[in-house]
């Protein structure tokens, strides 16, 4: 049984005159006596809140910072009708702070025999699954004195996915992609190692393009045009070890990764080439494997969603074991990692030489912008030592992009707004030159 504030409200009324009249026993059991008897009254009437039935409907799945409406249909199959209140819980971060409570209350009037469908709305702040949490209703008399309270269970998940923000970058680099694929007009001859067609010479075009016995049987000069490469393996490894959990700005390390693997799947399944993933630090957290192009980016974004970094050091030794298990042919692996230089110079380094003997690497790294600005600032003490500061890190991250670069690895450093399109330029580098 629940009391509401009327109930608290006539016991303060009804206690004034007993303090003037009739300050005793009897005046306090003249009072109370009929005021409980209208809550225990008005509590029987109430629509039982047992016996509710309810069923759920709507998303299952939202991108981040997007909203979610989830249905919730309540059948009251009892003959009297529901006046109530009902709280849908969800687990706090499935509201921006201070929005829970407006967000999660529903008033109730079910009708006897009849149902109604509430709509909650999911605004989640941050990835990963969200379940629906206990329902609770409170069912008022006619009085409105007291109310039934009870609790059900109706589960339902939705999963809250990456926001892919780079996506904004991926017509520009589909646009690159086609003049390397020399479906657009360019003026010098595409790069590639992949024959693709003859044409007729024209003034400019390199001479070393020249094919000499098909100009020989059609008596015109014909030169081989050329394409990027296809049917490439790409194997994204996310490395979700300690350094992956700091956050840079209001971003964790770990989602900039994301963000920039995932324009670089859905750059190059356009492309024609396969894309893997691994997500790794001690065991495997996340695998995608032998997806068509049509349906990689999905699958990424689905295995992407309950990623959480883990406070472990990474074991370098097993991802570089599993990268090699997961790359039988020669592939692309694009690393994202840390470019602190403990994890890499004791942990990578070492077996870089494992990767690079078979495979082409590329290592993803994201920068902290806040280390840019401390290195200009002046004026006072503090600010000189944060300089100083700024700059022996950075000058850090450039040893150890230099190390990676001397074992044949290509290094993309950037901020996390930078490492999206910064990556998949790299990845065009290299499929320019035919280095896929």
């Amino acid at each position: 049984m629940a009391l509401t504030g009327r109930t608290a409200l006539l016991a303060a009324l009804g206690s004034i005159p007993i303090g003037v009249l009739a300050p005793n026993w009897s005046g306090v059991l003249a009072v109370n006596a009929p005021l409980t008897l209208a809550i225990l009254c008005d509590y029987a009437l109430a629509a039982p809140v047992r016996k509710l039935r309810f069923t759920r409907s709507g998303d299952t799945s939202v991108r981040l910072s997007d909203s979610a409406q989830i249905h919730l249909t309540v059948t009251n199959p009892s003959g009297r009708p529901l006046r109530g209140q009902l709280r849908d819980a969800w687990p706090p971060s499935s509201w921006p702070t201070g929005t829970e409570q407006a967000a999660s209350r529903h008033k109730l009037a079910v009708p006897a025999g009849e149902h109604r469908r509430l709509t909650t709305t999911l605004r989640p702040t941050r990835r990963g699954d969200r379940q629906a949490e206990r329902i609770t209703v409170r069912s008022f008399g006619p009085l409105g004195l007291a109310a039934r309270q009870g609790t059900h269970r109706v589960p339902w998940t939705v999963r809250v996915l990456p926001p892919f923000a780079s996506r904004k970058h991926l017509p520009s680099k589909l646009a690159r992609l086609r003049e390397l694929d020399g479906r657009t007009s360019v003026l010098t001859r595409g790069e590639g190692t992949e024959f693709d067609s003859l044409r007729d010479y024209v003034p400019g075009d390199d001479t070393r393009s020249i094919d000499w016995r098909a100009t020989a049987r059609q008596n015109a000069v014909a030169v081989r045009t050329w394409r990027p490469e296809r049917d490439r393996h790409i194997l994204l490894v996310l490395d979700t070890g300690r350094t992956s959990a700091g956050r840079v700005g209001d971003v964790p390390r770990l989602d900039a990764s994301m963000d920039a693997a995932l324009l670089l799947a859905a750059l190059a399944s356009r492309a024609g080439d396969r894309v893997d993933l691994l997500a790794y630090d001690r065991r495997i957290r996340a695998q995608v494997q032998g997806r068509t192009a049509g349906d990689v980016l999905p699958a990424l974004v689905s295995a992407l969603a309950p990623l959480e970094s883990t406070l472990v050091e990474t074991d370098a030794r097993g991802l570089s074991a599993m990268a090699l298990a997961n790359a039988p042919r020669r592939s692309l692996i694009v690393l994202l990692t840390s470019l602190d230089a403990a994890p890499v110079e004791e942990g990578f380094l070492p077996v870089l030489p494992q990767l690079t003997q078979r495979h082409t690497v590329l290592v993803a790294s994201v920068a902290d912008p806040r280390i840019e600005q401390m290195t200009t600032g002046r004026g006072t003490a503090d600010a000189i030592y944060e300089a100083a500061a700024g700059t022996q890190a950075q000058q850090q991250r450039r040893r150890t992009a230099e190390k990676l670069i001397r074992h044949n690895v290509t290094v993309v450093d950037a901020s996390p707004d930078d490492l999206a399109p910064a990556l998949a330029d790299a990845y065009l580098a290299l499929k320019a030159t035919g280095r896929l």
